[in-house]
């Protein structure tokens, strides 16, 4: 059963992600907070396997709370739920440790696809909402693409697929029975993709997939 504490000041919102969530038979929304202070709490007293953050909140914001939670609670995923209009707390919320984003208006699918990738390790990046994500980085979109196929072009094949379905928002199991590996091996190939492309964690090799063309969008 993957433990999940959500928070979102909006009562409305909160009620349609859970009921989305709970849709699920392996998915269990064990508390709910209506600020970045209790979310806090509530994951210090339940030690969820994901948090589910709006990334605004009044007083303690969602950000704020998943950098708190990252550092007391590291054994919980943060996936941050974002709109169109809050591109400017991208970054911040990259830099927080949150290892998935997920649009408020987006597909219910992909919600609970997000939830287990992260809740597995693996990093989400809705497919809507992954270009905002790439854009907090700055800079000419060409030239982020130029760049991010340069470094893609020094991974073996092998690791160019792995990648790939790390973009995907594949957790290791699945992109070993993806590509015939077993686990250990994937995890492998995880760490050395890491090493090689200079990244601390598997939202940003994920980015990079998306900048390089490498993840079907379709």
């Amino acid at each position: 059963m993957i433990r999940v504490v959500l928070a979102d000041d909006e009562a409305v919102v909160r009620v349609g992600v859970k009921g989305i969530l709970q849709s699920d038979p392996d998915i269990d929304v064990v508390a709910e907070a209506d600020t970045g202070r209790a979310a806090i709490d509530l994951v210090a007293r339940h030690r969820p396997d994901v948090a589910v953050i709006d990334i605004r909140m009044p007083g303690l914001d969602g950000l704020t709370a998943a950098e708190a939670i990252r550092r007391s609670a590291e054994g919980t995923a943060v996936i941050m739920l974002t709109t169109f209009s809050e591109d400017a707390y991208i970054a911040r919320a990259l830099r927080a440790g949150a290892c998935g984003f997920l649009l408020k208006s987006g597909d219910p699918h992909e919600l609970i696809a997000g939830v287990r990738a992260v809740s597995e390790g693996a990093a989400y990046l809705s497919p809507k909402v992954a270009a905002r994500v790439i854009s907090a980085f700055g800079g000419d979109r060409m030239s982020r693409a130029e760049r991010a196929k340069g470094r893609v072009a020094e991974l073996s094949p092998r690791e160019r697929q792995v990648l790939a379905l790390v973009g995907a928002g594949c957790s290791n199991q699945e992109i070993g029975d993806r590509l015939h590996l077993v686990e250990g091996t994937v995890k492998s190939y995880v760490s050395a993709i890491l090493n090689r492309l200079d990244v601390r964690n598997r939202v940003q090799a994920a980015i990079i997939a998306y900048e390089a063309d490498l993840v079907d969008e379709s």
